[in-house]
C-alpha cells in the first residue's frame, strides 16, 4: 500500500534535500567545532554579541534572513559581483548559494550544544591535563571530545534534521530550480498551491518519517549512552 501511495513520486527533491542537509551538517561540523571551543573558553568582553549574533536565526523569520543573504550574493550587489568576477561563482539561485543560506540559518544548532558541553566539562579535568604538561590540541583530543561526544552526536543529527525542514531561506535564496533548489519543503509548498493534496501529502509524509526516525535515533543513542555511564560507574 505504501508503494502505491509513493509510486509517483518524484523523488529528486527529496535527494537534493539529503544532499542540501549533509553539505550543510559536515560544513557546520568543521565551522561550528572550533568556534563553540572558543566562544566556551573564551574571556572576550565581546563574546556575548557572538553568541547573541550565532543565535539571532532561532528567532529571526527565515524570509527576513533569507532576503537580505539575496541581496547579499546577488550578482548586482558588492560581494555577488565580487565573487562572479573574479571566481566565476553565482550564489544566488544555486545549490552553493542554500548551502551557504543553510549553514547560517542552522549555526545555532550546531554551536550552542556543543558549547554548553564543553562549559560544563569540570575543571579538575583541564587542570590535570595541564598539570601532565599536555598542550591545547592533546586535551582537546584525549579529554574534551570524548567527554562531549553525545553532544556532538546529537549537534550533528539536530543540525541534518533542521535544515531538512527549511523552506524560507532556501525560497529566498535559491527559488525552485527542478534539480538544483528545489528541495523537498518547496515542493510540498508548490504542490498546496496548484491544489495537488496528494501530492503534498506524498512529501510530507516521506519528510514526516524521515525526521521521526533522526530524531528517535538521537534519544536512543543518548539513553544508551546514559545506561552504558551507569554500569560502568557502577563497577
Amino acid at each position: 500500500m505504501a508503494t502505491m501511495f509513493l509510486n509517483n513520486l518524484d523523488w529528486r527533491p527529496l535527494i537534493l534535500t539529503l544532499e542540501l542537509a549533509t553539505c550543510t551538517t559536515v560544513g557546520l561540523l568543521i565551522i561550528g567545532l572550533p568556534l563553540a571551543y572558543a566562544l566556551a573558553f573564551s574571556k572576550n568582553k565581546y563574546k556575548v554579541l557572538i553568541e547573541a549574533i550565532i543565535a539571532m536565526p532561532l528567532i529571526l523569520p527565515p524570509t527576513v534572513l533569507g532576503f537580505y543573504l539575496l541581496l547579499i550574493f546577488n550578482t548586482n550587489s558588492g560581494i555577488g559581483i565580487w565573487l562572479n568576477k573574479y571566481f566565476g561563482v553565482q550564489l544566488a539561485f544555486s545549490f552553493t548559494g542554500i548551502v551557504l543560506g543553510s549553514i547560517i540559518y542552522s549555526l545555532p544548532f550546531m554551536v550552542q550544544p556543543i558549547q554548553n558541553a564543553l562549559q560544563n566539562i569540570p575543571k579538575a579535568y583541564l587542570e590535570t591535563s595541564k598539570l601532565l604538561g599536555k598542550s591545547k590540541f592533546e586535551t582537546l583530543k584525549k579529554v574534551l571530545l570524548p567527554n562531549i561526544k553525545t553532544s556532538i552526536i546529537t549537534a550533528i543529527v539536530l543540525t541534518f534534521a533542521h535544515t531538512i525542514g527549511e523552506f524560507g531561506v532556501v525560497l529566498m535564496i535559491g527559488g525552485s530550480i527542478p534539480n538544483k533548489t528545489k528541495v523537498a519543503s518547496i515542493a510540498i509548498y508548490e504542490k498546496v498551491e496548484s491544489l495537488d493534496y496528494e501530492g503534498a501529502h506524498q512529501y510530507a509524509l516521506v519528510l514526516i518519517l524521515l525526521s521521526f526516525i533522526i530524531l528517535l535515533s538521537v534519544y536512543v543513542y543518548n539513553r544508551s549512552s546514559v545506561n552504558w555511564s551507569l554500569n560502568f560507574n557502577k563497577k
